[in-house]
């Protein structure tokens, strides 16, 4: 029986504690330090990742965008559900870039010494350095996409293909099908690669937590724990305050509580399977026969959210981004963090289907802003349990969108009544 790959992940951290703890620094074996081995594989697996990242994003953005102009995903209910969801994906974010910077879970005295040891590393942020919060929009419409792309200039990428994919939806049939072919053809490549990749996972997490481990020993893991805390929080505040107040002062229901009750069993299910797309026929049963929301609503927005909606998981890159600044012993200001804040917010359209989808926004915005990366394998530490948070979160914002749009198309009747689910 083939174990699933959480568990082959966690088997490899659990491996690689032991080993980077047996071995420190100085231990060899046939005259190679360990440290140098850990250090190979870890290399190699963040080099794959990053190999990916630029055409992977690329396609799923152009076929996303296109997808939605496509189904006339921009008339009226169109422009109020992606206004609906950028805005919460928004609230999501900030939420966590405050959280983070005021618990500050990556900041220790103790920093990782290959960084600690870098003095270029400040001078390469130096040099990405984009001035004020107006360069951050000039740096969305690069001069040349090749260049952009060669340098990974993620918000000239990301905004180009939003562009492209919309206006490929304007130009005549033939070629229309042809490039949407073409492009969805990479999507899927592209994934095949990353799934592919991500069999390589804990190989990955090997090597970087090993080498983490034995330079440092056990310091990172009491961050790595206040970084759990931080991300949870955050999560809590926008489930359990965000959601009730979107749903009494937008919405306009009286009991926000009651979409609760209504949409736990999508609750469960999204908890237990980690998944937006496997949950989504529990979502649309619940926000239907719970909620009321007819389905000339819910089938367009819940759809719609499974792709584009992705609040708990922009919420955690942007924690995670930060986080690893600060363990890095990075300084990031304002304009950096807004940099990393509008990126979180154009990943989440289009990644919601890629395996892994988190691991590869957080490389997305590390390499935007010229982090390192080495620490991507200390988060999958706690990746899968606060993936089950991330993935909660993100389908009852997709309901709770459902039926803020159909009280605001005149739907008076949605939570309402007694409705259940299940």
């Amino acid at each position: 029986m083939k174990l699933a790959l959480h568990w082959q992940i966690l088997l490899a951290l659990a491996l690689a504690v032991l080993m980077g703890w047996l071995t420190g620094t100085d231990a060899t074996i046939l005259g190679v330090h360990w440290i140098a081995i850990y250090d190979f594989i870890g290399t190699l697996f963040l080099n794959a990742l990053k190999m990916v990242v630029v055409p992977l994003v690329m396609a799923a953005i152009i076929t996303g965008m296109a997808s939605i102009a496509r189904q006339g995903g921009f008339g009226r209910l169109g422009l109020k559900t992606l206004g609906y969801y950028l805005m919460t994906s928004a609230i999501a974010i900030l939420i966590g870039i405050t959280l983070v910077n005021l618990i500050q879970p990556g900041v220790s005295d103790n920093p990782p010494p290959q960084i600690a040891a870098d003095t270029q590393l400040q001078q390469k942020l130096e040099g990405r350095d984009i001035g004020d919060i107006a360069e951050v929009f000039l740096r969305m419409i690069p001069t040349n996409i090749v260049e952009a792309a060669a340098e990974t200039q993620m918000l000239g990428l990301i905004f180009f293909s939003l562009l492209f994919g919309y206006f490929m939806m304007k130009i005549q049939t033939p070629y229309r099908d042809t490039l949407y072919n073409f492009w969805q053809g990479v999507f899927e490549v592209m994934m095949q690669i990353t799934e592919w990749v991500m069999k390589f996972a804990p190989l990955g997490v090997f090597g970087l937590v090993a080498a983490s481990v034995a330079r440092t020993g056990f310091d990172q893991f009491a961050n790595l724990a206040l970084f759990f805390i931080t991300v949870v929080l955050a999560l809590g505040i926008h489930f359990f305050v965000v959601m009730p107040l979107i749903l009494r002062f937008i919405g306009g229901v009286r009991n926000p509580w009651k979409h609760y009750k209504v949409m736990l069993p999508a609750i469960l299910t999204a908890f237990s399977t980690s998944s937006s797309a496997s949950t989504l026929p529990v979502t649309i049963e619940c926000v239907e026969r719970g909620a009321g929301v007819p389905n000339r609503i819910s089938g367009f927005v819940l759809p719609l959210g499974a792709t584009v909606n992705m609040d708990g998981t922009a919420l955690y890159e942007a924690v995670a981004a930060l986080f690893i600044a600060q363990l890095f012993g990075v300084h990031l200001d304002v304009t950096q963090q807004f940099m990393i804040i509008v990126i979180a917010l154009l990943t989440s359209i289009g990644v919601a289907g890629i395996p892994s989808a988190s691991l590869v926004a957080i490389s997305i915005i590390l390499v935007s802003v010229g982090l390192p990366a080495e620490a991507i394998g200390l988060l999958l530490v706690v990746d899968r349990l606060l993936d089950m948070m991330r993935t909660t979160v993100n389908i009852f914002s997709d309901s709770v969108g459902a039926v803020v749009i159909a009280r605001s198309e005149g739907e008076k009747d949605v939570l309402e009544g007694d409705g259940r689910c299940g």
